[in-house]
């Protein structure tokens, strides 16, 4: 069933209904079977119709669509979405009927024009595939209206999926209802965007200050001048609660019998229990860290610069408010094995984050330098813990990402004179984001690029008093699809300092698992979990971004054993290890209370989206006027990073000025439906 029967989808128009020879080839990002078992037999949404059986009742489908669309989603705050859609359920439940005529059928086209007025794009956008349907299929549609023509038997509701999505929504992590918390503060309903927000993710005022906010780059906001603000404003409804003294209205469910053991209180582990908590599960979270640094990489891997620390503590609290319990300085495998903990509680979520850092690969570095450090992960958390970071005054990072970048700006706050960052690909390339970097170099550290670094470089005492390095050229592009560094004979050159931290990348420590409880670890270094069989047209596994199976049961091959977060998924961002967690705690519950881990509906069908991809950077996108993006204040110059200096830099928006920029919304919902 996976040859494409007949597609309108991105206006492109492919018939196989009866070709005699070759049909025409085409493929979409959608797997054979929904689920692995129920075959794919058609997809509706925004940009068509798609259908790989050709006995699909395309009317009863269209009516079921448009019913759906009406009476689930139609918000009714304009005219042409509220009447238009309700007018065309109406017409399509009267041709399901009989009652409708063949004029009748002919009034689609100009509904579908008429609700390109509405407020917001789910009422027009869900008049594409009906008005395909009915230009294409219309001979099925006139069948219902002749008795003796009708289908002897309609196709049953249980048949249809649907989902509800936007853009933005699909491509954050956490799936999110970014443009109903965004439409709150416009309308100066803070409590209620918080809400939201807290439905997908009850780190609000993290994830509003340290998300890389990956929706922005699906924002359809963006096809007209620029996207919209969004990770702020999630900060903005954070904000106002904390500083008006809100205590968010949260009442868990009756307490249950059952407890869920976790290994890690960081963002995954954090999630995982909010979400089982307030289904009333007892949850206890074991945490290596001592008390008053919950949060894991959160506490000890994002400086207080752009994370404080109060303002983390206390979306802790209101996560152990419903009845999370966090056990601190104790280190699952020593001072309590995961044996222990799986006979303790009744499931266990091991979400232990990435604190090791991984090595360098230079000559020396193994040899216990004075002056050469374990890794960027060991030096901000002993940073941040007041502890001896081994750091002198002149400071040379190596690595590009993130961690490498709060490195050089921590070194600068603990005292460095010189802090340098060396990173073998060009500015362009590297995976830190922008406004980090920005921020890097307007606190004066300095930028090495294209180079490698070769040798360390000590003194008769073994103390680091420089690094070699040398030059690189950028050359094909590789896998990752940046160009290939390569080494450039002959330029060769030392930079002076008396530390090395290298920050090349994260990794997790799995050593407290077991081999025989029969938890298969990766070449990763991350936990296997089960996963659905989806595959393409092809009989190729479907895979998310990060090369792993796209729909995850998280649970591992120890029954009761789950994972998520940075060891499951490999090390990521905050808003990924929540919504990793958030689906683990929904299977935990089903384990707990049917005896089954498996995903929904809804689960599989946000997969199918984000594989499928629901934003269109090509698309005209219609607007009156253009209207500049709002950004938020901060503090500048050289100063702010001065020693001992960890006050915020971002400063976030003003009310008015939140609301100004959520006023740019274009409220870009989307269903989407298949038949199985």
């Amino acid at each position: 069933m996976a040859q494409v029967v007949f597609s309108t989808w991105g206006g492109n128009t492919v018939d196989n209904r009866k070709v005699s020879g070759e049909p025409q080839a085409v493929s979409y990002r959608l797997p054979v079977a929904f689920d692995g078992q129920r075959p794919l037999r058609a997809f509706m949404g925004w940009d068509g119709i798609i259908l790989f059986d050709k006995d699909v009742d395309v009317p009863a489908m269209t009516a079921e669509y448009m019913k759906r669309v009406q009476t689930l989603y139609c918000c009714g705050k304009c005219t042409p979405g509220k009447k238009g859609t309700k007018v065309l359920m109406d017409l399509f439940q009267n041709v399901l009927a009989g009652k409708a005529t063949d004029a009748d059928l002919d009034t689609v086209e100009d509904l579908a024009e008429l609700l390109k007025n509405c407020k917001c794009t789910l009422c027009q956008s869900a008049t594409v595939p009906v008005f395909d349907a009915v230009k294409h299929y219309r001979p099925a549609f006139q069948a219902y209206l002749a008795p003796e023509c009708r289908p002897k038997e309609e196709e049953s509701a249980a048949r249809y999926i649907h989902k509800i999505t936007a853009p933005c929504m699909d491509k954050c992590p956490s799936h999110i209802d970014i443009p109903k918390y965004i439409e709150a503060i416009k309308n100066y309903q803070m409590d209620v965007s918080l809400a939201t927000i807290r439905e997908n993710m009850p780190l609000a005022a993290v994830c509003g200050r340290v998300c890389p906010h990956p929706c922005e780059t699906a924002c359809r906001r963006k096809n007209v001048d620029d996207a919209i603000n969004i990770m702020v404003l999630k900060r903005t409804a954070s904000d106002y609660e904390r500083l008006h003294n809100v205590t968010p209205a949260l009442t868990p469910k009756p307490r249950k019998a059952k407890s869920v053991g976790i290994v890690g209180a960081g963002p995954a582990g954090l999630a995982a229990a909010y979400y089982l908590a307030l289904e009333g599960y007892p949850c206890t979270i074991y945490e290596t860290l001592p008390e008053g640094f919950g949060g894991g990489m959160v506490a000890v891997g994002i400086p207080a610069y752009r994370m404080p620390r109060e303002i983390l503590q206390r979306d802790i609290d209101i996560i152990q408010s419903v009845g999370v319990e966090i056990v601190y300085n104790c280190r699952v495998g020593t001072d309590i094995s995961l044996a222990e903990l799986k006979q303790k509680h009744n499931a266990v979520f091991i979400a232990p984050g990435a604190h090791t850092s991984k090595p360098m690969g230079v000559a020396g570095e193994e040899k216990g330098y004075k002056g050469f450090l374990t890794g960027g992960i060991n030096f901000l958390r002993d940073a941040y813990l007041g502890k001896p970071t081994g750091m002198g005054k002149k400071v040379v990072v190596v690595g590009g990402g993130n961690t490498a970048i709060d490195c050089v700006r921590v070194a600068l706050r603990e005292g460095a004179e010189v802090s340098c960052l060396v990173y073998r690909r060009s500015r362009k390339e590297m995976p830190a984001d922008v406004w980090e970097v920005d921020g890097a170099d307007e606190e004066g550290v300095k930028f090495e690029f294209q180079v490698l670094p070769t040798r360390i470089i000590v003194n008769e005492k073994d103390e680091v008093t420089g690094v070699e390095c040398v030059r690189m050229a950028l050359g094909e592009p590789d896998a990752s699809g940046r160009r290939r560094p390569e080494p450039m004979p002959g330029s060769e050159f030392v930079i002076e300092c008396d530390t090395v931290i290298p920050a090349i990348g994260q990794d997790m420590d799995l050593s407290f698992i077991p081999p025989d409880m029969g938890i298969d670890i990766t070449k990763w270094n991350t936990v296997v979990t089960k996963y659905l069989p989806l595959v393409d047209a092809a009989g190729k596994d479907l895979k998310d971004s990060m090369g792993n199976p796209l729909s995850r049961t998280l649970m591992t091959d120890c029954e009761g054993v789950f994972a998520g977060g940075d060891a499951e998924i490999g090390p990521l961002t905050v808003v990924a290890c929540v919504g990793n967690a958030h689906r683990a705690a929904a299977v935990i519950q089903r384990w707990l209370e049917e005896g089954q881990a498996y995903l929904s509906e809804q689960d599989i069908f946000d997969d199918v989206l984000t594989y499928l991809g629901v934003y269109d950077k090509g698309e005209q996108v219609p607007w009156l006027d253009s209207a500049d993006r709002a950004n938020q204040k901060e503090i500048h110059g050289a100063a702010r990073a001065a020693k001992g200096n960890y006050r915020e830099v971002e400063l976030g928006f003003s009310d008015s000025t939140a609301q100004a920029e959520a006023d740019r919304c274009l409220r870009c919902y989307r269903m989407a439906m298949v038949v199985v």
